[in-house]
């Protein structure tokens, strides 16, 4: 899906250094595979960004992939961020990963899904990519975020579709229950009310015209609201309709398995 900088040009990365990192999987939407030596500005300018490549959680493209993998379609803002510490290791090898978690407050409900277990939350507290930090010094950081996907900054709004996910086993190790996302196609930038317009790669965007004039010819939500509200989303929402789910993203074992 291209994207377009509010003047309407292509945007474009600068180049810089190559950078590649392995990270673990942060991102609620996506799976984060790794970052590759994607090209960025230099590590001291703002705009510098480090770009990564996710795994889709759950099949979120269309919006019969909405209406059948999601609980909830709400509308956030993103309040606050918190960092994450990097690990004794990575702090050992002067090089590593600074985590974020982003506070989501929840301002509106636009969809639910019928017999969903349980109510959209208030507040949520969403997972996000952070920086990479090199040579020593933490504060030598750059931006890091996934490529086509929302990085989730305070003062920005978004759309997002999420799904509930019961407490489960991941070896010894018993995962709590938590709402995450869809993926990459679930989370659309919401500025000032229109789809599209917003943060996305941490750098503002605005909905390309082409994308509001053409359907989308894969399919894509994101891309047939493109420019609207969010009554386009609801509308293509309660046209759609849901799959038979036969996609599952992680074993689910009982909580009690755990040693």
């Amino acid at each position: 899906m291209r994207r377009t900088e509010p003047g309407g040009g292509i945007r474009r990365h600068r180049v810089g250094r190559s950078l590649s990192v392995a990270v673990a999987a942060v991102a609620l939407g996506s799976g984060l595979a790794a970052c590759s030596a994607a090209p960025s500005a230099p590590s001291d300018s703002t705009d510098s960004v480090l770009m990564g490549h996710g795994a889709a959680h759950l099949p979120n493209t269309t919006a019969s992939d909405w209406v059948t993998y999601a609980d909830h379609v709400v509308v956030v803002s993103a309040t606050a961020e918190t960092e994450i510490a990097p690990t004794e290791e990575e702090l050992a090898r002067g090089e590593g990963v600074i985590g974020r978690t982003v506070d989501l407050k929840v301002e509106k409900v636009l969809w639910s899904r019928p017999g969903a277990s349980r109510p959209a939350p208030a507040v949520w507290a969403y997972d996000a990519v952070g920086w990479q930090f090199s040579d020593g010094d933490t504060d030598n950081r750059l931006r890091m975020a996934l490529a086509e996907q929302p990085r989730v900054e305070p003062g920005h709004w978004y759309v997002m579709a999420l799904a509930w996910e019961d407490a489960v086993c991941s070896g010894e190790v018993a995962e709590p229950g938590q709402w995450r996302g869809l993926g990459e196609g679930s989370e659309v930038p919401f500025d000032g009310g229109v789809l599209g317009r917003g943060e996305l790669e941490g750098r503002t965007v605005t909905p390309a015209p082409a994308l509001v004039a053409e359907p989308g010819e894969d399919g894509s939500l994101e891309r047939e609201v493109a420019g609207q509200g969010a009554d386009a989303l609801v509308r293509a929402l309660r046209e759609a309709v849901p799959q038979s789910p036969t996609f599952q993203a992680r074993p689910q074992e009982p909580r009690d398995t755990c040693a």
